[in-house]
């Protein structure tokens, strides 16, 4: 029972965060040079509310609670493995998407937005990656060599005994 809540909330924060990483570079590409006070202030408000208290809680708790079912499941894996840096490519991503949030609030009337599309292409690639890897869970080769694989029998070269 609490590995299906664990992993509907992780299911439910997922939602939420990719698709405000979708969502934000359409909106920060809204933005122009010389747009009216009255738009900016909105436009500048509803992307800071959207990645501050909705955007990362739920990057937060998706992290959280899929740091918990790999625990409480138990898969160590390889493919795995690979999700978690595809991960890691989203958080490098959420963080360069509240860099742009940043500089269009600070720079009004000099922040020229580049097109969402060069934002967009790898969160959906990192995204899509993601899906492929945990729906399909495919059987990949270890690359480690052989011997990294077996115990060898060598004692430590340390007179501590690790705890």
């Amino acid at each position: 029972m609490t590995l299906m809540l664990i992993k509907a909330l992780h299911l439910a924060s997922l939602v939420v965060w990719c698709a405000g990483l979708l969502g934000l570079p359409l909106m920060l590409s809204k933005h122009e040079i010389g747009e009216s006070q009255a738009s900016y202030s909105q436009l500048r408000l509803l992307t800071h509310r959207t990645y501050s208290y909705l955007i990362t809680p739920a990057a937060v708790i998706a992290i959280t609670a899929g740091t918990t079912l790999i625990f409480l499941a138990g898969v160590f894996t390889l493919w795995m493995l690979l999700k978690l840096l595809l991960v890691g490519v989203l958080v490098t991503l959420h963080a360069w998407i509240g860099h742009l949030v940043v500089l269009m609030s600070e720079r009004r009337g000099r922040f020229a937005p580049r097109s969402a599309i060069l934002t967009l292409v790898p969160i959906a690639a990192a995204m899509l990656t993601i899906l492929f890897l945990v729906l399909g869970k495919p059987e990949l080769p270890n690359f480690a060599p052989g011997w990294l694989n077996e115990p060898r029998g060598y004692e430590l070269p340390v007179e501590e005994t690790p705890i």
